[in-house]
């Protein structure tokens, strides 16, 4: 057991805090969101209820579209574009798709190496690009689910105020559901942003997302 903490403990530790603020996050939203059916003479929902409303389910995927749409683009614009000086960043000379013997792919692939990188058809194609079409398919799913369950909720809100419900189609061409998602993408390419520049001139020691502490400012792509 000790072994496999040890081996895992970054997908252990984020996994955990993962689920103990989604759950936390849950009974907060249970509580605020009661207090406003209060407020308005509506009845309280359960916890399970609350968890299967649009209310929560809305405010879920709305946090988790930016966060993988954030991903999709840093590793889609890590591979042509760099940042002298930045441990997000690739070294300025390899900037591209890099050629198959760096990459160790086809021929060059280890005898230990994916199944898939040593193949020469569709499969090495799927495979070379398989991080940014799982983080594209998951932002894209969220994405979609985020405006159904925001739709809901919308539409929930008209209702209760004696006005016409949207469709799916003309909700998702509405400011506020755009006002909605900007304010949190936003926040994302500010913090991906910030953390590239960061990286050029200050340091963590022992963190792989750091340069050592003594590495010039101008030296790209070396962790510490």
């Amino acid at each position: 057991m000790r072994t496999f903490l040890r081996e895992n403990g970054l997908s252990v530790f984020f996994g955990t805090i993962f689920l103990a603020t989604l759950v936390g996050q849950s009974f907060a939203g249970q509580h605020a969101f009661n207090a406003d059916q209060a407020a308005h003479g509506g009845e309280p929902y359960s916890w399970t209820r609350y968890v299967l409303s649009s209310d929560f389910g809305g405010a879920v995927m709305e946090n988790w579209q930016s966060e993988f749409l954030q991903f999709t683009l840093f590793i889609l614009a890590t591979v042509w574009l760099v940042q002298k000086g930045s441990n997000e960043s690739k070294k300025l000379e390899d900037a591209g798709l890099e050629s198959d013997q760096v990459q160790k792919v086809g021929g060059y692939a280890p005898p230990n190496g994916p199944a898939w990188a040593k193949a020469r058809d569709w499969r090495r194609f799927v495979y070379e690009n398989s991080l940014l079409l799982a983080m594209t398919s998951i932002f894209l799913l969220t994405w979609f689910a985020q405006s159904l369950n925001t739709w809901r909720q919308f539409n929930e809100d008209r209702l209760e105020h004696d006005e016409q419900a949207l469709s799916w189609g003309n909700y998702v061409l509405n400011a506020e559901f755009w006002e909605r998602s900007l304010q949190n993408w936003q926040s994302e390419f500010l913090a991906v942003g910030t953390m590239a520049v960061f990286t050029i001139y200050l340091r963590q020691r022992g963190s792989p997302e750091s340069k050592p502490v003594g590495a010039p400012h101008d030296e790209t792509a070396s962790s510490g």
